[in-house]
C-alpha cells in the first residue's frame, strides 16, 4: 500500500520546512511527497526544491481545494495523506493511517486528534480536538476531516473528485470533502495520531474566525442539506 503526501502552499516560507522535515522523517516513510505551489510569492517552493524527494507541481486557480485537488488528482498512491504547510507531523503518522486503512476495508478516511503548538495556553491539550469532533459529531453525524491533516483512500478520491466543491467563499473545503465521502465508506478519528496544528487564525484574525468560519458553516450545511 503506497501512500503519497500532499502540501498544499501559499506563502509558507515560515514554516514549510518544519513541515517537510516531519514528513521526512516519519517512522514509515511515504512513496511520494508533492508539494502544490498555489502561487506564492515568497520563497516556498525555493525551499521546497531543496528536499530532493519532493516533487513539486503548481496549482494556478487560487484556493486550498484547488491545490489539494491538484495533489490528489496528480499522487499516485493508494493512500493521499494531506496536511498544510503549518503543521507539525508527529513520526508515526503515516506509519498509524496505513495501519488503520489495512486493518479495515471499510475505513475510506482518517482523521487525526491534534494539539494547537502555538498557541500557549491550550498548547498540550486535546481540549480543542474533543470540542471540535463533538461539535462534528452533532452536526454532520461523523468526525470530520480536517485540513491540517487527512489521508484518504485514492479510490474513494475518484468517487467523488468531480463532485466536491472548490470555492473557498461557499465551503470548509474539509468538511466539504467530509460530507462527499461519507455515504462510500467510515471515516475514523484515530486517537493514536496527535498533530500540530496552527492557531495563526485564531491568533491574528480572530473576527474572521469566530465570525466568518461559523457563517460559512451554516450556509454550507444548507447548501449540502440533500447529501445527508
Amino acid at each position: 500500500m503506497k501512500i503519497s503526501v500532499i502540501v498544499p502552499a501559499y506563502n509558507e516560507e515560515k514554516t514549510i520546512s518544519t513541515c517537510l522535515d516531519s514528513i521526512v522523517n516519519q517512522l514509515e516513510k511515504p512513496d511520494e511527497i508533492i508539494v502544490v505551489n498555489n502561487n506564492s510569492l515568497d520563497k516556498t517552493a525555493k525551499i521546497a526544491e531543496k528536499y530532493p524527494n519532493v516533487k513539486i507541481i503548481k496549482e494556478k486557480r487560487q484556493g486550498i481545494a484547488h491545490a489539494r485537488n491538484a495533489g490528489f488528482n496528480k499522487a499516485t498512491g493508494d493512500i493521499l495523506a494531506r496536511c498544510d504547510a503549518d503543521s507539525i507531523m508527529p513520526k508515526n503518522w503515516l506509519k498509524q493511517i496505513k495501519k488503520d486503512f489495512e486493518s479495515d476495508g471499510q475505513t475510506i478516511a482518517v482523521t487525526p486528534d491534534f494539539h494547537l503548538f502555538d498557541m500557549a495556553i491550550v498548547k498540550n491539550s486535546l481540549l480543542p480536538a474533543k470540542i471540535f469532533f463533538a461539535i462534528s459529531r452533532l452536526i454532520i453525524k461523523m468526525p470530520s476531516l480536517i485540513g491540517p491533516a487527512m489521508a484518504i483512500r485514492k479510490s474513494a478520491w475518484e468517487k467523488v473528485k468531480n463532485d466536491v466543491c472548490v470555492e473557498d467563499s461557499d465551503v470548509h473545503e474539509d468538511i466539504d470533502l467530509t460530507i462527499h465521502l461519507s455515504k462510500f465508506g467510515k471515516i475514523y478519528l484515530d486517537h493514536q495520531i496527535v498533530i500540530n496544528m496552527s492557531a495563526r487564525r485564531i491568533k491574528f484574525n480572530p473576527l474572521s474566525f469566530f465570525g466568518e468560519y461559523p457563517w460559512l458553516l451554516i450556509k454550507m450545511l444548507y447548501s449540502h442539506r440533500h447529501l445527508f
